[in-house]
């Protein structure tokens, strides 16, 4: 993993540079597995899946939503479902897809800033890793804006 700034302004992440996406000023290129990894972990957070329980075509399904919106050629039936429960999956007036991004951004921007030296992991019992400057020990923000929609959470059907 390899992460430049070449702007303080505009940091800029970097894994590889099979998938590249922008938000304003930041871009972010990632290599296939890291961004596969990285929406797996933000869908599970968002409560939609069980991380561990994702498989290749599961992941390439939500990889694709994430960069375009939408499973183009469902390789899942978490794809389907998703397409088919799509007009709930809205918080504050953005979709699964934004929320999808959001998460996988922040990920990369604050590995970034660890990686940079800007930003401390801090382990916390029972919540798992916070973040927090080593400058003035201040915590980062958490992203608690973040939807919960365990409710419309696929789970997988017995073959």
């Amino acid at each position: 993993m390899r992460a430049v700034s070449e702007d303080p302004l505009a940091p800029r992440y970097r894994s590889g540079r099979d998938v590249r996406l922008a938000v304003g000023t930041v871009r972010f290129e990632f290599n296939d597995e890291d961004f596969s990894r990285r929406v797996v972990a933000a869908a599970a957070r968002l409560g939609l899946v069980d991380g561990a329980a994702v498989g290749d075509d599961e992941r390439a399904d939500l990889a694709a939503i994430a960069i375009d919106g939408r499973a183009r050629a469902p390789h899942s039936d978490l794809a389907r479902h998703l397409g088919q429960i799509d007009h709930l999956l809205v918080h504050d007036g953005r979709d699964l897809t934004h929320w999808l991004r959001r998460l996988v951004f922040r990920g990369a921007w604050i590995d970034q800033l660890v990686t940079e030296g800007n930003l401390e992991p801090v382990f916390v019992q029972g919540r798992g890793f916070a973040y927090r400057s080593p400058a003035t020990g201040a915590p980062t923000a958490d992203d608690a804006g973040a939807p919960d929609w365990s409710a419309h959470a696929y789970r997988r059907t017995a073959a």
